[in-house]
């Protein structure tokens, strides 16, 4: 028995996909390392309004005070004795790093100011209370 072939009929052409997903992985690769991720302190604290408010770059140590007086550090609420070791530990990784006290406006003043003592014990030379800018 003798076998038939079968001839295509006509140009068809596919196009070869293999390269443009390779440039797809290789962009996602790229925007994935390239992202700055945004530091947050776990809670959402409605900032008082100040008139002389001014952005601040880069910190890395962010401490938030809620208006029942409960503090967070990296999305982990922590009593006020372990300020001064967490920060610590921060400061060890970036001996110039400033600490960023993010307080909510009914937070009270006594607690504000015992966690940037403990910030200032802890080594920290610049210690800043977040606000929202005023109009």
């Amino acid at each position: 028995m003798q076998r038939i072939a079968r001839r295509s009929s006509g140009n068809s052409s596919s196009i070869d996909m293999t390269p443009m997903i390779d440039l797809i992985f290789l962009l996602l690769i790229f925007f994935i390392v390239t992202t700055s991720f945004v530091k947050e302190t776990g809670i959402e604290v409605e900032k008082p309004v100040a008139a002389t408010a001014q952005k601040k770059e880069d910190s890395s140590v962010l401490i938030a005070v809620t208006g029942d007086g409960r503090i967070f550090m990296d999305n982990q609420e922590v009593d006020i004795r372990s300020v001064r070791g967490r920060v610590s530990v921060m400061l060890s990784d970036n001996p110039k790093a400033a600490a960023v006290v993010i307080a909510d406006k009914n937070a009270r003043v006594e607690t504000v100011v015992e966690i940037m003592d403990q910030c200032r014990l802890a080594g920290v030379n610049h210690v800043s209370l977040a606000a929202k800018g005023g109009q």
